[in-house]
């Protein structure tokens, strides 16, 4: 068996380096994507849906630091620790996903205030009231869509579920030489 890793004293390297840059690009491209989907394809998200950007919102940052520290060799332990984090909220993110995707398979009852979420309204403030009384928020418990046969907190499994993993292995990786 393989000695444990001390986050304290072990040194970061290509491996934390290379783990920040996939899991920054995969947070902020896995966001993106949600937000193209929702702003240029229509896709009005539920409040579920937006519940699971959340972890993103918070890691992406988190994962630009964590690069930054790794490439301009700041305490170890900091890389290390921003690694974890990203890793944590994306298994917090994994299992909203897995939720939500219950929700909608019937498996469980979705929240009571499921078809509250923030929608898009009109810019003409002449028919503001009519444009909000006509607007229906999707409920949670119906995909909003399907791409490849998955809905998309089902394709969020799948990404929270790397990006977790990545993570973890980032944090607690031997360092590879630079």
């Amino acid at each position: 068996m393989a000695p444990a890793i001390n986050l304290i004293t072990a040194p970061v390297g290509k491996i934390q380096k290379i783990s920040a840059a996939i899991l920054l690009i995969g947070m902020v491209g896995t966001v993106g994507t949600a937000l193209g989907f929702e702003h240029l394809a229509g896709f009005m998200p539920c409040k579920l849906c937006l519940e699971q950007r959340t972890p993103y919102y918070i890691g992406a940052p988190l994962m630009l630091i964590a690069f930054i520290s790794s490439q301009f060799k700041w305490p170890a332990l900091l890389t290390r620790l921003l690694l974890l984090a990203g890793a944590l909220l994306m298994a917090f993110g994994l299992v909203l996903a897995i939720y939500h995707t219950g929700v909608e398979l019937k498996y469980w009852a979705g929240p009571a205030d499921c078809s509250t979420a923030s929608v898009s309204i009109t810019q003409d403030a002449g028919s503001l009231l009519g444009s909000l009384n006509k607007i229906r928020p999707p409920a949670c418990d119906e995909a909003a869509g399907h791409f490849l046969g998955l809905s998309f907190p089902g394709w969020n499994i799948l990404a929270s579920a790397l990006f977790t993993c990545i993570g973890f292995y980032g944090a607690f990786a031997k360092a590879a030489k630079n």
